[in-house]
């Protein structure tokens, strides 16, 4: 996480693995009743979400935020369309490169900074099949090169 953020919530951990993840950006969630209680009560999934371009806005699709327990009929739709809060040129900025293809909006993780949420969008381009195991294949060596070095000192 870059410097400042606040406390971690949720984190999309297949995000790195299914995509190659270009750029990052920090963006604000539009909330309604009770869903910020439910993010820190950490009730949030970001496993299938991903966010889309419409009308010159970035909204986030499919992340569940669990209804709150002790919430009311006005509790919210768990899987609702939410819009983010980024500045225009932020926003002129993916819609190019989301126009060019090849690339994707992808959540991944969301945060509480300054009492406020925050997700952190991944400018990402998919990979593929060999890709994905030359990840695991760099991910055990490493762990083998760690426990080496664990066992010599």
């Amino acid at each position: 996480m870059p410097k400042g953020e606040g406390k971690l919530i949720a984190q999309n951990r297949k995000a790195r693995y299914e995509y190659s993840i270009l750029d990052t950006v920090e963006a604000g969630i539009v909330l309604q009743g009770t869903e910020i209680k439910s993010i820190r009560a950490g009730r949030i999934n970001l496993k299938d979400g991903y966010a889309g371009i419409r009308d010159g806005e970035i909204w986030l699709y499919n992340v569940h935020i669990a209804p709150f327990d002790k919430g009311n009929q006005f509790n919210h739709d768990p899987v609702r369309t939410r819009k983010l809060l980024m500045k225009k040129k932020q926003i002129d900025k993916l819609v190019g490169e989301v126009k060019q293809g090849g690339v994707t909006l992808i959540p991944l993780k969301v945060y509480i900074k300054n009492g406020f949420a925050k997700v952190l969008i991944g400018l990402a381009k998919g990979k593929k099949q060999y890709d994905k195991r030359e990840t695991i294949k760099r991910r055990d060596q490493d762990r083998q090169l760690r426990r080496a070095v664990k066992e010599n000192y």
